[in-house]
């Protein structure tokens, strides 16, 4: 049997009286692609979140390849093979697209006050490095065409993109997307869940938190919902599609095939 990637025991985050995440248990297997649903205020984010080390658990933990890493911050998670994306992108503007991917690996050599001083050399091979890599992750996303493109200057569905390819800098292990479909076209999802099933295919797990209902039945297995910080079912998108609970509350309609 596959063994998570990602699990949390008893997971809780408060904010004064206010549960936002309310004792969850998750397993995320190796491999999978796991749609998280629910409604506004479910709580959905504030996992990330906790996941994410952006916040603190107020209790429980967070395990990553089996290893513990609750309360560990956001770098380090991302060194160790966890990445993420956010609802709403905020590249850096007046940087061009890819300045934008560049900047995403860490400890570069050039952030240090001492690295072009010191060595000049190793840090413009390292830079020449991360480069060539940058190009190639944005050629896999699609937007190498945009590559010297102020990031200001992109539609909303190709900085969903950008995200990615910044989160792909990292060959994370572990990808969570927060609402990667959300204002983007057609053209765009289409390209955003191309690439979605390809890393999939070539070993990479994710999590997805997406209100497309479509979605999250047509490419997510197994789907998870959360009411009120708490999860309240866990199944396949099938299982999901028949549960009278989840029609009415979270889904609204039956999903067409």
């Amino acid at each position: 049997m596959t063994e998570p990637i990602l699990s949390t025991r008893n997971l809780t985050r408060d904010f004064g009286p206010f549960r936002a995440v309310d004792g969850v248990d998750l397993e995320i297997l190796d491999g999978s692609i796991t749609g998280l649903i629910g409604p506004n205020g479910a709580g959905k984010s504030t996992l990330f979140n906790v996941l994410t080390g952006m916040l603190a658990p107020t209790a429980g933990q967070v395990f990553l390849q089996g290893r513990d890493v609750t309360g560990q911050q956001s770098d380090r998670l991302f060194a160790q093979g966890l990445g993420r994306t956010f609802q709403i992108p905020r590249p850096f503007g007046r940087m061009s697209v890819l300045e934008n991917v560049m900047l995403a690996p860490m400890n570069q050599l050039g952030e240090r006050l001492w690295g072009p001083i010191l060595q000049p050399a190793r840090m413009r091979a390292e830079e020449a490095a991360i480069r060539e890599r940058a190009l190639e992750v944005l050629e896999f996303v699609t937007l190498d065409g945009l590559a010297d493109q102020a990031a200001a200057e992109i539609s909303g569905g190709q900085r969903k993109l950008l995200e990615l390819a910044r989160v792909l800098m990292g060959d994370p292990s572990v990808i969570l997307l927060d609402e990667p479909a959300a204002g983007v076209n057609p053209t765009l999802t289409r390209v955003l869940i191309d690439k979605i099933e390809e890393l999939n295919r070539g070993g990479k797990t994710f999590v997805i938190i997406e209100h497309d209902m479509d979605f999250v039945m047509q490419h997510c297995d197994p789907v998870i919902a959360l009411a009120q910080g708490k999860i309240v079912f866990q199944g396949t998108a099938e299982e999901a599609q028949a549960n009278p609970v989840l029609l009415d509350a979270y889904l609204g309609a039956q999903v067409d095939d």
